[in-house]
């Protein structure tokens, strides 16, 4: 069996493959997927060279990784900051967090995020309703930064599609 014919669209879907691992993976809050989408595009943009216009669309795929990125905290944290949260709580949330992530994958990190900046807030307040509204608002703070993520992956994805159009013609 000759590979030849399809040898020049392998290295490209695997690299799409990748993309769409980091897009879906932007689901779950600490997943870095918008770093693993730049990361693929990196790794096409070595192997391809950076000609015109493809430094242009690394460029952009660069600076929406970053700004998606910095959005992500903002909105988690900005969300509980508006309602009266310290940022050592809202830091607290963060590491438990992550720490999450790594013991219960998938739900882990949501839950250990929401659990650290509640209990650090009524440990700092002695009022559970006061703390529950920062809790809440610290959840809601993860969806739209969720959502965003999503929205900019899939921006980054696409216009990485624009890229290999104008490459693979």
């Amino acid at each position: 069996m000759d590979l030849t014919p399809i040898l020049p669209y392998i290295f490209p879907t695997l690299v799409l493959l990748v993309m769409l691992a980091g897009w879906i993976g932007l689901i779950i809050p600490v997943y870095p997927g918008l770093t693993i989408i730049w990361l693929a595009a990196l790794v096409f943009a070595i192997i391809q060279g950076l000609q015109w216009p493809g430094w242009l669309f690394f460029s952009l795929l660069t600076l929406l990784m970053i700004a998606g990125n910095l959005a992500d905290n903002i909105l988690i944290g900005a969300r509980a900051k508006q309602t009266g949260a310290a940022w050592g709580s809202i830091l607290v949330g963060y590491l438990a967090g992550l720490i999450g992530t790594f013991l219960i994958p998938a739900v882990g990190g949501v839950l250990l995020t929401i659990l650290g900046v509640f209990l650090m807030e009524w440990l700092r307040r002695k009022e559970w309703r006061t703390a529950w509204k920062v809790t809440v608002a610290m959840a809601f703070g993860i969806g739209w930064a969720v959502l965003v993520r999503l929205l900019i992956g899939g921006i980054m994805v696409a216009l990485w599609l624009a890229w290999y159009g104008l490459t693979a013609a």
